[in-house]
């Protein structure tokens, strides 16, 4: 057997697998690296990893015994069933105390349930979010890792010493909190980013259509706003976007097939917000844009038949309408993250999980998809108040929105009157007006409610907590359903 040099072993040679490696060896960590077509390493060490500290196996056994203890595997894997197909692997030669790392997309209720499972047999489990793409887990990834919380000194320098920095050095990871708290926070920044994606977007497609601007303005136009307060990756990247041409000279955005893809994790941020009766209408308008977007031979036929207004030069400045739409993609962000914070604090709520919402801002400041300046104004609100509720009773975020609904407004009526779809500026315009709304009509809904399943009412002229039920007919019973809440 050889001696147990290595410092973690990782298992999964694809990109974000191999990137993660070399970026630990940069950091002096010496990493046992293995996959299972064992073919794969050797073509690893031959040419990405040649010259470094990076030890190869071709065999589990053999991986396992390059492993100081507690030996530290970390799975970069495909979700789902290979993540425990791989765990089945290699627990034959862990022993109790040993830590398994899954770095993949995992649903969080996979990594729950895992953290459990393993716990029983000795074994310590982290199931960790890693954001930040390929570049990120070469250069410095974001890092948001929950499960077993004895595992996580005997990972934190390793995690801490790869992971992205913010301006004075702190890395953009930390413990999260227990069972699947750490990909559940992967998986509402997934969400966010989906949101962050189709505002831009929408931003885009009003620029584009409505007011004419062509690529090489878009391109000035986004590299202006990544100058202010829209300072972000998402916004820098989609400038460089606009400036990249094609083998022909032409933009290479405007050849590329207007549908959508997805890996899930959208959809498993509105399914958990709807589990958790949070509002976040937002990232749902997102995913069901995507899906919309899909049925690209559909929307082409129906493009020939549906007819919708015809587009109109706007009069006034091109400039003004250019600030107003960038006031509405702000102010719709705001939105958007406000309602990401509602589902953690709920989550927390729901699942007992201790989460560090200032941290978690400062986890995504840096090294991630959506990371940003925006997102330091997120940790200095919960810094300022950690019981905060809502972001936006946070003076900062109520004094945006306040100063640019007017803009939001503006966008969303500019966009209905051209025929341009704006589901998610729409969708944060409601949420916003909703949220701001002392009263709401869901007294009619739960007066229909009472009407035909007899599912009971609260009065405003009583106290909260007691129920009525109203013979609306003359003809019912006097027995009511039974309440529940959303």
């Amino acid at each position: 057997m050889p001696e147990p040099l290595c410092d973690i072993g990782l298992i999964g040679l694809a990109v974000m697998g191999q990137n993660l490696i070399l970026n630990m060896n940069d950091h002096g960590f010496k990493v046992a690296a293995f996959n299972r077509t064992v073919s794969k390493v050797d073509a690893f060490l031959a040419n990405e990893a040649k010259g470094t500290q990076v030890v190869g196996a071709h065999t589990m056994e053999e991986f396992a015994g390059l492993l100081k203890r507690p030996r530290r595997v970390m799975l970069m894997v495909k979700a789902g069933s290979t993540v425990d197909e791989m765990i089945g692997h290699v627990l034959p030669y862990l022993e109790p105390g040993d830590i398994i790392i899954d770095g993949g997309n995992s649903l969080y209720t996979d990594s729950t349930r895992r953290t459990k499972d393993l716990a029983a047999k000795g074994i310590l489990f982290i199931g960790t979010g890693v954001s930040g793409g390929e570049e990120g887990a070469r250069n410095g990834p974001s890092i948001m890792p929950g499960g077993n919380p004895a595992a996580w000194p005997h990972v934190k320098p390793i995690f801490q010493a790869i992971a992205a920095k913010v301006e004075d050095g702190t890395p953009c990871c930390d413990w999260v909190g227990e069972d699947g708290a750490g990909h559940f926070v992967k998986m509402v920044h997934n969400g966010i980013e989906y949101g962050d994606i189709q505002l831009i977007c929408e931003a885009y497609d009003l620029l584009h259509r409505w007011l004419g601007l062509n690529d090489d303005e878009l391109h000035t136009v986004f590299t202006q706003w990544n100058q202010g307060e829209l300072d972000s990756y998402l916004i820098e990247i989609s400038s460089h976007i606009f400036a990249k041409k094609d083998d022909d000279g032409q933009p290479l955005v405007d050849k590329i097939l207007d549908t959508a893809g997805q890996k899930g994790t959208g959809k498993w941020t509105v399914i958990s917000a709807l589990d958790l009766g949070q509002p976040v209408t937002l990232i749902g308008e997102s995913v069901f844009a995507r899906c919309l977007s899909a049925l690209k031979d559909e929307r082409v036929e129906a493009s020939k038949i549906l007819r919708g207004p015809k587009l109109k030069p706007p009069a006034g400045d091109r400039a003004a309408h250019i600030e107003n739409v960038r006031r509405a993609l702000y102010s719709s962000k705001i939105v958007s993250y406000t309602q990401g914070y509602m589902e953690l604090r709920a989550a927390a709520k729901e699942y007992g999980w201790n989460l560090n919402m200032g941290g978690i801002a400062l986890m995504w400041r840096g090294g991630c998809i959506i990371r940003s300046q925006f997102l330091g104004k997120i940790k200095a609100a919960f810094d300022k108040n950690p019981g905060l509720e809502n972001l936006l009773l946070d003076s900062f975020f109520y004094r945006a929105v306040n100063k640019y609904q007017a803009s939001l407004r503006r966008a969303v009526a500019q966009a209905i009157k051209a025929g341009i779809p704006t589901p998610a500026f729409s969708t944060a315009l409601a949420f916003f007006d909703g949220y701001r709304s002392a009263r709401l009509p869901a007294n009619l809904l739960q007066a229909q409610r009472d009407y035909f399943g007899a599912h009971t009412y609260e009065r405003v002229d009583q106290p909260r907590g007691q129920f009525f039920h109203t013979n609306w007919t003359g003809h019912g019973g006097r027995v009511s359903s039974s309440t529940y809440n959303a």
